[in-house]
């Protein structure tokens, strides 16, 4: 490779020059191309003030064309994985108080994921939903993600009081980034445990908001009737807490699919150094990725509802295809 973001060539570099690895050819090569880049971008065509980009200023970054365009790609991120007898969208005028309970509720940073600058505004899931019904109360449940440390009692007590509840769960950054692999695909901790009791104390059935980047089995919430909906919002950004409330209460229809196969917790058993993509009926391997795993599935690769009904039918014979062109 011509350049490595870490320290691995600079550890093992002349090393592996002195043994003959690697030539002088190779890493002339390399440079060759690692200016070339360089030249192609300007950065040598002197005071880069004077460039094509020199003028961008901070203040340009919080435009408010950049803020709505992150409130859309939060919206359409979101899938709606479960609605049952239309659970959601909620209604401003029927929700006369709202619990929102789970450690994901009220803590702005953990809608970035991974990879961010300074987000220009930082509103949580718990005071977006605060601007909908005025007598809304939080209950952390769990002390982080990892949920080792709980007060299901006190979230207990919440949602038997309120008229709706929201759980805001999933995974963080300790759970799930570049370097940190996770060891199973559950719900850490206790927080399986406290989505059961809350569902059933609350009144009517309550909604579950995942915030995390990967797969999660929630089988047991899909078969839970005290469940009503689950939504995935990912790491939705800045405008991740905005555009959840909106989906909730219906003021945007979520439209969002899948973008990966959600594996059952059995999956982890699959040696992660066994990369045959197709399944193997005579060992049991049961294939991975949406193309060629047969396996059972939480949620399939693509999936997502919406509040909208759809249909399709198939043209009839003898309509003018599109051109090829």
């Amino acid at each position: 490779m011509d350049v490595n973001c870490g320290g691995y060539i600079q550890t093992h570099g002349v090393s592996a020059y002195q043994q003959g690895k690697i030539t002088g050819e190779d890493i002339d090569r390399a440079l060759r191309n690692l200016f070339a880049i360089r030249m192609r971008l300007g950065l040598f065509n002197g005071n880069p003030k004077y460039n094509r980009y020199g003028n961008i200023r901070a203040d340009q970054v919080c435009k408010k064309e950049h803020q709505d365009l992150a409130l859309q790609a939060a919206q359409d991120g979101i899938v709606l994985l479960k609605n049952d007898a239309g659970a959601l969208p909620l209604s401003k005028s029927k929700v006369s108080s709202v619990a929102v309970i789970g450690p994901n509720g009220n803590n702005a940073s953990l809608l970035l994921g991974n990879y961010f600058g300074p987000p220009c505004i930082s509103v949580t899931p718990f005071q977006a939903l605060q601007g909908y019904v005025k007598d809304a109360t939080f209950v952390q449940g769990c002390n982080a993600a990892v949920c080792n440390v709980s007060n299901i009692g006190e979230a207990v007590h919440a949602a038997s009081s309120a008229d709706y509840v929201v759980l805001f769960m999933g995974l963080d950054q300790n759970q799930e980034r570049e370097e940190v692999d996770r060891l199973e695909l559950g719900l850490p901790g206790m927080q399986e445990s406290l989505v059961n009791k809350v569902a059933d104390a609350a009144k009517k059935p309550v909604i579950l908001v995942l915030l995390c980047g990967g797969p999660v089995d929630v089988t047991f919430a899909k078969n839970n009737p005290k469940i009503g909906a689950i939504v995935w919002a990912g790491y939705p950004g800045q405008a991740g807490g905005i555009a959840i409330a909106q989906v909730l209460f219906g003021e945007h229809n979520p439209g969002g699919r899948l973008p990966v196969t959600w594996y059952p917790k059995e999956f982890t058993a699959v040696p992660m150094t066994d990369m045959r993509m197709r399944a193997d009926p005579s060992t049991g391997y049961p294939g991975r990725t949406y193309r060629f795993y047969k396996g059972k599935t939480v949620y399939n690769f693509g999936y997502g509802l919406s509040y909208s009904k759809y249909s399709h039918r198939f043209a009839s014979e003898g309509t003018k295809p599109p051109s090829m062109s």
